[in-house]
């Protein structure tokens, strides 16, 4: 007498059972990166450097952005979350010169916030000094707090292009005149930068100073196109 085939072992039906098994481990794995996905900038905004490194050794992306195409050493500089800041800064993954919307890099970030340390460790990873449009150098020029002037030393002193000009052709020294200390903008004279440049709307240092209720700087300034003179001519 021939038995009648179970119906588990029924090649079609294994077969479309095999399918279901597929369609379920993609639907949980998609469910699971979703769920990283919300644990990682959770753990960023709360400092939580060890749920980090615990998603990363599951193959988490440490370069991942949020929805506003954030990097995590945006946000973490934002926070600050310090100890987020040095472990990703830390692993060679990491991209240090993530750009945000704004074309803003760490480094930028770092400088403009007064986070020297931090600046320092990212340039040590191999930032950019010298990005072009907006560089760090303007970002550095424009703060106004503690170590600003060390900050600035610091990145002329790594080869920081002392006249850079922003997409619009503002420079650092025309930054500082206006946003930053007087003491920076002293500084910046003193290393050369050039006072008589202009950007596109005509301005120079003298009038970003002035625009600021600074008229003692831009006294200092206009000392300095004077004292330099017109450019020599071939």
């Amino acid at each position: 007498m021939i038995r009648s085939v179970s119906p588990l072992f029924d090649p079609a039906r294994r077969q479309w059972l095999l399918g279901v098994g597929a369609a379920c481990a993609v639907a949980c794995a998609g469910t699971a990166q979703a769920g990283s996905f919300e644990d990682f900038f959770t753990a960023v905004q709360r400092d939580d450097a060890a749920t980090l490194a615990r998603l990363a050794s599951l193959g988490f992306d440490l370069n991942t952005t949020n929805a506003q195409g954030q990097h995590a050493l945006h946000l973490a500089m934002r926070e600050p979350s310090s100890r987020v800041l040095t472990y990703l800064i830390q692993q060679p993954s990491v991209n240090v010169e993530a750009r945000n919307p704004k074309d803003e890099s760490p480094l930028m970030l770092a400088v403009l916030r007064g986070h020297w340390a931090v600046a320092k460790a990212l340039l040590a990873r191999g930032a950019d000094v010298n990005k072009t449009g907006w560089a760090p150098l303007h970002y550095a020029a424009s703060f106004n707090g503690k170590d600003a002037v060390e900050q600035v030393q610091w990145l002329l002193d790594n080869h920081a292009y002392i006249d850079a000009e922003s997409p619009n052709g503002t420079t650092p020294l025309m930054m500082a005149a206006q946003y930053g200390s007087e003491e920076v903008a002293r500084l910046l004279l003193q290393e050369g930068a050039d006072a008589a440049l202009r950007n596109q709307l005509q301005l120079t240092a003298i009038d970003f100073a002035t625009r600021a209720g600074r008229a003692s700087l831009a006294e200092v300034i206009g000392q300095a196109v004077r004292t330099r003179g017109p450019k020599a001519k071939w």
